[in-house]
């Protein structure tokens, strides 16, 4: 399942689980505590299709903001439930052997919600029996909440849950937590923090292996594969051919409460979300690697046409009124000036999972149709 790695691989998923952690601790700030029962916020769907929309003509000159929507939250599963292959040993990525022999009662955490999204598509969605704050599809819904001020681990509503199997990652914490379920006798596999399109295959064979379905895995990460390469094909028949004339992206992370705002670059895992778009990632083309707090000289000389964020982070701003008047310098950027600020789900826009296709067409149609009417 990890083997030995690269050294660069290990450079790129020690900077991601940095930048996860960052996301967490920034992210907490201004968040209310959740109750266990509580119920998940739902992703919004609705969108239109990028086959179905209308393409502006002048992507660049389009003044306005837009919001991504998914054109369908629902997610897809195996007509009949399939029948874990029990033991099942695993070495995780922390090279850790673990044996799992009970699939009945799983727990899959991460700040993403990708890992409970496979569950979910290799259809042992029935035993999930509890959720992070990021599992916020609709099937996820009904699920007690093991987190609570934002992406903190809950030792006493993990452990009144009994699960028989907890896949997670680095991204969420304390890790003392971790350990107390280890020391409980509970199996826990961790899996790959870093999120990217290069590593959606990765994390769904690792999942799949952590709960005895290697071979659905292995046909969920193909099929996946094969989705997000359609759909990077359609985005780029559409996108503008020419490099000068493609839109120049910056994602930038917001709490508006906080006063955080960061800019994400290089193996961010936003930068790969950008070029998939047919666009360009002014970030990694100034040299910003990972991510880091914005600064005023960093945003004008990237002059961004547009600016992706999170749809939470900018409501914690005010708005997009609330984040040009937080920020002075993105009014002189051409983003500033269109207010052409996109924004999508906090637990989608990075989710890198089966779904990713679809975030990469709703992305599309926010880029390139911002003014098609929801389906």
């Amino acid at each position: 399942m990890t083997g030995h790695p690269r050294s660069a691989r290990r450079d790129v998923r020690a900077l991601v689980s940095t930048v996860a952690a960052v996301v967490v601790a920034v992210g907490l700030a201004g968040c209310q505590v959740v109750s266990p029962q509580a119920a998940a916020p739902a992703v919004i769907d609705g969108g239109t299709t990028l086959a179905d929309a209308t393409l502006v003509d002048d992507p660049k000159g389009y003044v306005g903001p837009s919001t991504a929507l998914l054109a369908e939250a629902a997610i897809p599963v195996p007509e009949s439930a399939p029948t874990p292959a029990l033991p099942a040993t695993v070495t995780d990525m922390q090279g850790t052997e673990v044996t799992v022999t009970d699939t009945s009662r799983v727990l899959a955490l991460d700040v993403y919600g990708t890992t409970s999204r496979i569950v979910y598509e290799l259809g042992l969605g029935d035993n999930l029996v509890g959720r992070d704050a990021s599992s916020s599809f609709p099937e996820a819904a009904d699920l007690p909440l093991v987190t609570q001020s934002g992406h903190d681990l809950n030792a006493e509503a993990i452990l009144a849950l009994s699960p028989t199997l907890i896949i997670t990652d680095t991204s969420l914490g304390p890790w003392d937590v971790v350990l107390q379920m280890r020391d409980a006798g509970i199996p826990v596999v961790v899996v790959d923090s870093e999120r990217s399109l290069e590593n959606v295959g990765t994390i769904i064979d690792q999942v799949a292996a952590a709960v005895g379905l290697p071979d659905e895995g292995a046909a969920l990460a193909e099929r996946s594969a094969a989705q997000i390469d359609a759909k990077i094909a359609e985005i780029a028949a559409v996108a503008p051919q020419d490099p000068a004339e493609r839109l120049r992206v910056a994602f930038l992370y917001v709490r508006g409460q906080a006063g955080v705002y960061y800019m994400f670059g290089t193996d961010s895992g936003a930068d790969t979300l950008i070029t998939a778009l047919g666009a360009t990632d002014v970030a990694t083309e100034i040299g910003w690697e990972g991510m880091r707090p914005l600064n005023d000289e960093g945003l004008v000389s990237a002059a961004p046409d547009v600016v992706l964020v999170m749809t939470k982070g900018l409501e914690s701003a005010g708005g997009v009124d609330g984040l040009l008047e937080a920020i002075p310098a993105l009014q002189s950027t051409p983003a500033g000036e269109n207010r052409r600020i996109v924004d999508m789900s906090d637990n989608e826009i990075l989710s890198y999972g089966p779904g990713t296709a679809d975030v990469l067409d709703a992305l599309a149609v926010a880029l390139y149709a911002p003014a098609a009417p929801a389906s």
